[in-house]
């Protein structure tokens, strides 16, 4: 599995990039709001990639973070939504907007994404809601990819290894679920319970809920 990739842009086009790591050239396909964000051709780009492999096709996609990677790969479990529509979605909405739009119901959101008809809009609300909070709780713990780029291309580079972090645990999980249902909105309470978790790894949920409401409390 490709996890990871930094190269040089070749070339860019609509929906993706050819990017050149080490002579091999590797096409990389990114959401509309991921090709806005990278450089041009002939500059150094770094992204997390997932591999998809189909009967008569393999394709490699591109994330600047570890949390969108992980989004991609959950929208695609829902039935109807494949690798372009997942990354349509991304596009349109961002990590943290697809998170929103799940934990609110909101599949206008959803369907605004091209390609996404209304049945399928909902089926990605419907199906995610329970497993979208992990995702979110991801979002504020991970480093974009382009942190670790290099400045210059060596030219014996190699495909560089990444270690691929492991989902947000059941305690995180719950500790979201918990703040959700006390009215706190989806990305304060992520945002919160990623920093109670980062401060304190083997938090249990009630930890995590005690130090998340700490911090979600008004200062002064």
């Amino acid at each position: 599995m490709i996890g990871k990739l930094t190269g040089r842009i070749d070339y860019r086009a609509s929906d993706h990039i050819l990017l050149d790591v080490g002579g091999v050239g590797y096409l990389v396909y990114c959401s509309d709001r991921t090709m806005a964000t990278l450089p041009g051709a002939g500059q150094i780009c770094a992204l997390f990639t997932d591999l998809v492999v189909r009967e008569d096709l393999m394709q490699l996609f591109g994330f600047p973070t570890l949390a969108e990677k992980e989004w991609h790969r959950l929208l695609m479990s829902v039935q109807g939504v494949g690798a372009k529509a997942a990354l349509a979605i991304l596009g349109t909405l961002g990590p943290d907007g697809v998170g929103r739009a799940i934990a609110l119901g909101d599949w206008n959101a959803v369907k605004a994404a091209k390609g996404i008809g209304p049945k399928i809009a909902q089926r990605v609300v419907l199906d995610l809601k329970d497993k979208a909070p992990g995702v979110m709780a991801m979002g504020g713990t991970v480093a974009q990819a382009s942190g670790d780029a290099p400045a210059a291309m060596p030219d014996d580079a190699v495909i560089e290894p990444v270690v691929v972090l492991a989902p947000p645990s059941s305690a995180q999980a719950d500790a979201l679920s918990a703040l959700g249902n006390l009215g706190y909105g989806p990305s304060d309470a992520a945002a919160a319970v990623a920093q109670a978790a980062g401060e304190a790894l083997d938090a249990d949920t009630p930890a995590l809920i005690r130090a998340a409401l700490k911090l979600l409390a008004p200062k002064g």
